[in-house]
């Protein structure tokens, strides 16, 4: 348990030995399964944590060139990419850090094949897909939605894929389990089965929340061993990315002022959820506080949490605790390492939190620090 006294406001605090337990379980999914997993940037991508998760995986999933040039450059493996689309500046990047390359479009595939051809490194090259088959009730974040700009659906695809596709890639899941992989990989051999003889991989994307408590792994297990014995040719790609990070760490914040208005109380924290936490907004979903009760109650002391920019709507909700709040309380954010750092503004100037490890040895190491020339450089 982290040792508040000793970290500071705000910070984002990920604990090593919650990682390395999820990493554990990640590893033995991919041993036991005869998996290739990699870490998907686009959820977490803390690279001061890389050589202690380089020593489970190996590989990570990539969208930009900014993330395939962090991933050969800290994570000191080729890189699987994917974008909605590449440009030239782009690929430039991407070839010279990836193995392998997924393609939105036939249109993309056809405009950049040839410069993976004569590229030194092998690339391996496949098409992202769409079977139509959707586990995501979310709008903002379901790709297999009616007029999904993500995949190639199979009327366009034909009989044959083009030469030089070597793989296929699907990704329809959002902190799904088990299950909602099987009804999805029944979509996609039932749409695109008839071309897995002609390829070599195939990617099932990320949401698979192997880490949840609730995770059926044995169930997870057993489904991509039946898939490989059905399909003995093809590599299987899961690359997760909140899984690595679930429940490992905490956003640090303290009480700045308590308003009050129209009965409502509301404590006005270090921190913004539109800056720091937007999937608390963008979901929208409730975040667990340490200490406090798990819905609001009568009779004790309930506050809204307002964070500290001036978008009137930065707010998440209600809650309340055994006893009131004061000025200078610390109030923790739990389960906040995914989807958070990767997604963070300077919107209103407003500080970013320090990023922290807490080690093993129960001591804190502050692995980023914040200041005014971040905000002033990244303006102008």
């Amino acid at each position: 348990m982290i040792d508040l006294n000793k970290v500071p406001s705000p910070a984002y605090v990920i604990e090593e030995e919650c990682l390395r337990r999820n990493l554990a379980r990640i590893r033995s999914v991919k041993e036991r399964a005869g998996v290739t997993v990699i870490l998907a940037f686009k959820a977490f991508s803390l690279w001061k944590t890389f050589p202690l998760i380089r020593e489970y995986i190996a590989s990570a999933a990539v969208s930009s060139p900014w993330e395939a040039q962090l991933a050969k450059e800290e994570m000191g493996g080729a890189a699987h990419a994917y974008s909605p689309a590449y440009t030239e500046k782009d690929f430039a990047v991407i070839k010279d850090s990836c193995s392998h390359i997924t393609f939105n479009s036939l249109a993309q595939f056809d405009r950049f094949y040839g410069e993976t051809l004569n590229h030194p490194a092998k690339i391996s090259c496949g098409l992202r897909i769409n079977p139509e088959h959707s586990e995501v009730a979310t709008g903002l974040y379901n790709p297999a939605a009616p007029g999904s700009r993500l995949g190639i659906l199979r009327e366009a695809l034909g009989d044959r894929l083009p030469e030089g596709v070597e793989g296929l890639h699907f990704h329809t899941l959002c902190e799904s389990d088990s299950y909602g992989l099987e009804r999805t990989l029944q979509a996609v051999e039932a749409r695109f089965g008839d071309l897995f003889p002609q390829i070599n991989w195939l990617n099932m994307g990320g949401g698979h929340l192997m880490t949840h408590k609730d995770y059926d792994v044995e169930h997870l297990i057993g489904l991509l061993l039946r898939f490989k014995r059905k399909y003995p040719h093809l590599e299987v790609i899961l690359e997760p990315g909140a899984a690595f990070v679930w429940q490992t760490g905490v956003l640090v914040s303290s009480v700045v002022d308590i308003v009050e208005n129209g009965g409502i109380r509301t404590a006005i924290l270090d921190v913004s959820f539109t800056c720091h936490m937007p999937d608390c907004l963008e979901m929208p979903y409730r975040p667990v506080i340490r200490g406090a009760l798990p819905e609001p109650a009568d009779g004790k002391p309930t506050y809204r949490m307002g964070g500290n920019s001036c978008l009137s709507g930065d707010y998440a909700g209600s809650w309340s605790f055994e006893k009131e709040l004061r000025v200078g309380d610390r109030v923790v954010f739990e389960d906040m390492m995914h989807y958070t750092i990767v997604k963070t503004t300077l919107f209103n100037g407003i500080a970013h939190p320090d990023l922290c490890l807490w080690k093993t040895d129960r001591s804190p190491e502050i692995l980023r620090h914040f200041s005014y020339e971040d905000y002033k450089t990244r303006i102008s």
